[in-house]
């Protein structure tokens, strides 16, 4: 609801200053927001008004202002956060212990649950709802990802009992299940800033394409391009085929069910521009298919690897510079190696970007 206030009215390029001298002597009004008149001023609420000192300070600090009234709309108050929800439900020595990040995969929320909350979980996960607008199913993490289709369990703990999702990133929505094919919303910068180096009419090689993050963006984003998108995964395949559907770019990208290096030894030997290997755990194993699958005349290849925090990305270089040697092509450079996000403490995935000849 606005109300009206006193306020500190000044010209634009003294607002900083204003709002910095109202805080430091207790005059801003926080709980209102601050509004742009005749164009060029401002109007900052203030608490109460200011007596002869506090206007002491401020015409020592600005060169001009006016005290004058307003009505000013008020400032959306911010929703509980979690530690204020569980504050009468949890002991106080376990609300240090909850979670302090989520990876939210459409309207399906997942956590790290430490074993001292598992009792509390379904009092966790409702609160988290509550955090949450937009959330509708709480799922915990049940073990570590492993297996050839990197997967992992989860409890349910709040919610519908589901784990698939609509996720939107980019300008691009993807059917995801969580528990069929894996999927991390961490990953998103990295999808993007591939697809931006993709240069129009492009044929691309996704080697470990899961339901198509890389690819449909790419094929979306990049004119003219053509997006071989692979993986061992059949329910991965069947998500990434209703995602291609989904964006309209069936026509772009082509998804292969099977291991990447029986599908690029029967297909797509020497025809790719660009080759993605976003499979930080075995990538290295797979060199030797990028670099089949590399045209001739060279092209580059975006390798995701683990490091260590007692490593360095020149570590990761070597391994990759040795298998492409013996695979009997080069790395012409790297034009690209950074840390993308940590895995687990002391491990990081990392990139390298490597054009090959």
């Amino acid at each position: 609801m606005p109300k009206k206030s006193i306020c500190l009215k000044v010209p634009s390029n003294l607002g900083e200053a204003a709002i910095a001298t109202a805080g430091k002597i207790g005059l801003f009004n926080k709980a209102l927001q601050i509004q742009k008149v005749e164009a060029d001023h401002l109007c900052i609420p203030l608490t109460h008004e200011p007596d002869e000192r506090d206007r002491a300070l401020l015409r020592k600090i600005l060169s001009e202002f006016e005290l004058t009234t307003h009505t000013f709309p008020e400032k959306k108050k911010l929703g509980q956060t979690l530690p204020e929800i569980l504050a009468n439900y949890l002991p106080s020595d376990l609300l240090s212990t909850l979670p302090r990040a989520l990876d939210i995969v459409g309207d399906i929320a997942i956590l790290e649950l430490p074993p001292v909350l598992e009792k509390h979980k379904a009092a966790v996960g409702e609160a988290i709802m509550k955090t949450h607008q937009n959330v509708r199913v709480v799922l915990a993490k049940a073990g570590a990802i492993s297996g050839t289709y990197r997967l992992r369990d989860f409890d349910f703990i709040a919610g519908e009992h589901r784990t698939f999702s609509l996720y939107k990133e980019y300008g691009c929505s993807y059917h995801v299940d969580v528990a069929k094919a894996y999927f991390s919303p961490r990953l998103g910068r990295e999808h993007q800033r591939v697809a931006e180096m993709v240069q129009k009419g492009e044929t691309v090689v996704d080697l470990f394409a899961g339901v198509g993050p890389f690819a449909v963006l790419i094929a979306k984003k990049v004119p003219d391009v053509m997006v071989y998108a692979i993986d061992i995964n059949a329910d991965a395949i069947k998500l990434l085929k209703k995602n291609t559907r989904l964006n309209r770019v069936e026509n772009r990208v082509f998804p292969s069910a099977g291991d990447a290096r029986e599908v690029v030894k029967e297909n797509l030997s020497g025809k790719a521009d660009r080759v993605i290997m976003n499979l930080p755990e075995t990538a290295a194993e797979f060199v030797d298919v990028a670099c089949k699958a590399v045209k001739p005349r060279g092209g580059v290849v975006h390798f995701y690897g683990f490091v260590k925090s007692s490593e360095t990305l020149e570590a990761l270089k070597f391994l990759f510079r040795t298998k492409v040697e013996k695979s009997g092509r080069t790395v012409l450079e790297f034009q690209h190696a950074k840390t993308v996000r940590a895995t687990a403490p002391h491990e990081y995935q990392a990139v390298l970007d490597a054009q090959i000849l």
